[in-house]
């Protein structure tokens, strides 16, 4: 027989301005247990939580807590004034019987001294110093409300053991799939106002939440209502993705095995070759990059090629460098040694820039149409601003929303619809998952399936790193770097540790030729053979020869009435494109192989 709960809402009921948020929700929590609390930005998760802690009085419904129950919630905007330290403003939440020590403890785990002034904090000091204020006694029940937020990777897997460990009640709101799964035993999705209850954890929500909504659809057109196109796709459009995803993660998969199938990245084709290839198969080409800020080396000795499709992950412990390493590698900082190289006729759209361009008394539209009427220029066609708004979960009543009224999800999803709207083949995000909710990291990966470019990505979101990359690159400290094939999963287990804190002392990690399906390399000779050198110096000639021909080619081709004419002749000349396009691949590929070794050697 279940315990019976120490925290009770029922029939929950909140407005907030003239729209019904909550419509008799309810919550219980039972003695341990591990609750997850999921749902769309601006669905209600976090007023359902402040009234769960009594922070908040509800219009409507009952609240009970057990008497002589420890309570303790993390507020999303704490307030640390009246306290000289930190470390006195943690202290303070401790009762009689708890341990003083801890708190100082816990301020290290989270990067902090204790020591700060709270005036001088930031956001996201004063977020951690809150965690830490919640986590230090020992309540029977604690409420959680995205407390992965502005914590990098080893604070976010110290995190998970710290909580894994509690002994009370646990109810969490997080967009960290990874987080939520491991932590959760039961979820309870709040949807539309209300309330559903899953007795299993996150990992088996997102399968039940689509046979919900699919069984509410098939009861819908047995019934012979009327969906309004928009709540349709806001509501139903996650399931199409979902099953799509099956497809998405096979593809990933063979990226991935192509990827670890390269000895190592190759060629160092020179910017003017790139464009021997309409894929421009060379992005970028970085060979012994350094940058130092003072005495610190943030990056030393940093070599990778970078090539067409590639989804790189950047990832680290906080201060160690990933974005001044991203825009090394992007050409927007200059190294203090060593190269970078960008193929010709790149298009960056940067997802970071734009987060500092919105202006929050303009609409929505405008912001996308720029002011410009409405059409939004997408690729370089025009779409209706109101079509495009909706792909990205919008519905057609936001149009004239001011940007400054949209929650922090929706934002993201703006920015995602800004920054994908730009013709580009290099996309540049930097932690594009903060403030998103699930629907749109689920949206972000699609567009991401979907993008024909490169992708380089800074996140300390492990799920969607699994998801997106093909590699990572990771911090091993001390400004060193080092690339692994596939997702963040595929480094643990090439890497066999996860991310350590900045400072923290680590073991040695074996160079990358060792790992894994890596090949010993024989000793390189001391230059390149008569034979190789002769390639090397005429295979440019041999690849424009090569472009000009299929130029010639696909021009008789473009001609529609070639095979009613001369069937014969178009077959001849669709085998002699075929022909050449594979001789192109195949020089281009010997060129880069030459190029990497001649520079290895000289190097």
């Amino acid at each position: 027989m279940a315990a019976p709960p120490i925290l009770l809402l029922e029939g929950i009921r909140f407005t907030l301005g003239n729209t019904p948020l909550l419509q008799g929700a309810s919550l219980s929590v039972s003695p341990g247990e591990r609750l997850a609390l999921v749902g769309r930005n601006g669905s209600g998760k976090s007023t359902l939580l402040r009234i769960a802690a009594g922070a908040l009085e509800a219009e409507a419904g009952s609240r009970f807590l057990q008497p002589g129950t420890t309570l303790r919630s993390l507020p999303q905007e704490p307030d640390l004034s009246g306290h000289a330290t930190v470390l006195d403003y943690v202290r303070a939440g401790l009762g009689p019987a708890d341990d003083p020590h801890r708190a100082r403890s816990l301020l290290d785990h989270l990067g902090m001294t204790g020591d700060e002034a709270p005036a001088r904090l930031s956001g996201g000091e004063a977020r951690r110093a809150a965690l830490a204020r919640v986590l230090a006694p020992d309540p029977d029940i604690l409420l959680l409300d995205e407390p992965t937020n502005h914590l990098d990777l080893p604070a976010i897997e110290w995190l998970e053991r710290e909580l894994a460990s509690f002994r009370g009640a646990l109810v969490l709101i997080s967009h960290d799939r990874r987080f939520l799964t491991a932590l959760s035993r039961a979820t309870l999705w709040l949807d539309r106002g209300v309330t559903r209850r899953l007795d299993r954890g996150f990992a088996g929500f997102e399968e039940w939440r689509s046979e919900v909504l699919e069984q509410e659809e098939r009861e819908a057109h047995k019934l012979g209502r009327q969906i309004l196109r928009e709540e349709h796709w806001m509501r139903y459009g996650v399931t199409a993705r979902r099953k799509r995803n099956v497809r998405r993660v096979a593809e990933l998969a063979a990226l991935r095995a192509a990827r670890r199938s390269r000895v190592k990245p190759q060629g160092n084709v020179r910017m003017e070759a790139a464009e021997a290839r309409e894929s421009g198969t060379l992005v970028i080409a970085a060979e012994g990059l350094a940058k130092s800020w003072g005495e610190a080396a943030v990056v030393r000795d940093f070599t990778t090629r970078i090539l067409k499709g590639d989804r790189v992950g950047i990832v680290g412990a906080n201060g160690a460098g990933k974005t001044t390493l991203l825009n090394l590698l992007t050409g927007r900082l200059a190294p203090d040694a060593g190269s970078v190289r960008l193929g010709s006729n790149l298009a960056m759209a940067t997802l970071e820039q734009m987060r500092q361009g919105l202006d929050p008394n303009a609409t929505l539209a405008d912001t996308l149409t720029e002011g410009r009427g409405d059409q939004v220029w997408v690729g370089g066609a025009p779409r209706h601003v109101i079509g495009y708004m909706q792909d990205f979960l919008f519905s057609p009543q936001q149009a004239r929303t001011p940007v400054g009224r949209l929650s922090g999800g929706e934002r993201g999803r703006l920015l995602l619809a800004r920054a994908l709207a730009a013709p580009s083949n290099l996309l540049v995000l930097d932690e594009p998952t903060n403030d998103l909710d699930l629907e749109t990291l689920d949206l972000l990966e699609e567009m991401l399936a979907d993008y024909g470019g490169t992708v380089l990505v800074v996140s300390h979101d492990r799920d969607f790193l699994d998801r997106v990359c093909t590699s990572v690159i990771m911090s091993e400290g001390a400004g060193r770097w080092q690339e692994y094939a596939g997702g963040y999963s595929d480094m643990l287990a090439q890497r066999g540790e996860g991310v350590a804190a900045r400072d923290a002392p680590r073991r040695e990690v074996p160079p990358r030729e060792t790992a894994p399906r890596e090949a010993p390399r024989p000793a390189a000779p001391r230059k390149l053979s008569f034979k190789e050198q002769h390639a090397l110096d005429t295979l440019p000639a041999v690849m424009e020869r090569l472009g000009q021909e299929i130029g010639v080619l696909r021009g008789w081709l473009a001609d529609p009435d070639l095979y009613r004419r001369d069937p014969k002749a178009f077959e001849a000349r669709s085998t002699a494109l075929a022909e050449r396009e594979a001789k192109l691949a195949e020089a281009e590929e010997e060129w880069l192989r030459l190029e990497m070794l001649r520079e290895e050697l000289q190097g």
